[in-house]
């Protein structure tokens, strides 16, 4: 059998090694400080994926599925701490607020198990019994003995299918709060695998730039695109970015320009589409939102 080339195996380990100061970097670096989200933030350990290097770093479709399978966990516009950085080999976990619910350990399902009331040792004899028994009239006795306990039976599990149903409610209810408690996190994707450029503070600030507000210390230096790495999402229109953003909530929205002059909806497969526009005295502002969060806009200039 061959045996692997020392010098390969010399170079995974300096890789792995690598990538293991460059992760506790980024844990030295990030964890602990407080961001700020651009965009609401699902109750769910998916999270939101960005995909740093693609012309659309962010599927908006996914995304607004997931705000509407889950919930928001962290709300556009609220401040929240980096509680965890893990560097794997195809992303890099950017976990707020508790990385979001639905981790190892975490209660997922509402379902309660329940079964059926037992035959009484009472049933179970007069069944026997009714067999063997050749008198009609202790039959009908027997008869009408067993139908009252099978009555008896069939109320208990009604009781208890009640019972079942208030506690997978009640279920239902709790992981629905922990889900809004749990935080949430950007999942930073590369198809082809974590390249070195990415593993620094600063490359993590450029990939998440569009959705997360930093610290102001590398601002100067994040206005420089570096070689081989896009950044995230660029504004769609000369709008001022304090005004409209992707992710922000219709109902931020019309705060931020004011009433609507128009309102259409569309369905789009399971997703509602609202289209909205909004006079400005640069022109008027089109707005798409899908199930209540903006992921496309427009400015037309007078």
């Amino acid at each position: 059998m061959m045996q692997p080339c020392a010098p390969l195996v010399a170079l995974v380990v300096l890789v792995t090694a690598a990538q293991a100061q460059s992760e506790a970097a980024l844990k030295d670096y990030f964890e602990g400080k407080t961001v700020t989200v651009k965009l609401a933030m699902p109750g769910t350990e998916d999270g939101v994926d960005i995909y740093p290097l693609d012309s659309r770093p962010l599927d908006y479709t996914r995304y607004a599925d997931r705000l509407k399978d889950y919930g928001t966990a962290i709300k556009a516009g609220e401040a929240v701490m980096v509680t965890k950085v893990k560097v794997k080999s195809k992303l890099i976990e950017f976990q707020l607020g508790g990385g979001g619910y639905g981790t190892m350990g975490d209660e997922t399902s509402s379902n309660v198990s329940t079964s059926a009331t037992p035959k009484t040792k009472r049933e179970q004899n007069l069944e026997a019994e009714l067999k063997r028994e050749t008198d009609p009239a202790k039959k009908r006795a027997m008869k009408e003995e067993l139908d009252d306990l099978r009555k008896d039976r069939e109320r208990e599990d009604a009781r208890n299918r009640a019972a079942v149903a208030e506690a997978q409610e009640h279920k239902k209810e709790n992981i629905r709060q922990r889900r809004l408690e749990g935080g949430s996190r950007f999942n930073i994707r590369y198809r082809d695998g974590v390249p070195s450029t990415s593993l620094t503070p600063l490359a993590i600030k450029r990939a998440l730039r569009g959705y997360l507000v930093f610290d102001a210390e590398a601002d100067s230096s994040l206005a420089a695109k570096p070689a081989g790495m896009p950044l995230a999402d660029p504004p769609a229109s000369p709008m001022p970015a304090h005004r409209l953003y992707k992710g922000m909530l219709l109902e931020q929205a019309d705060a931020a320009l004011g009433p609507a002059q128009k309102s259409t909806e569309r369905m789009e497969g399971r997703l509602k589409v609202v289209t909205r526009t909004y006079p400005s005295e640069d022109g008027v502002m089109t707005a798409e939102f899908v199930e209540g969060v903006l992921f496309r806009y427009s400015l037309k200039s007078n």
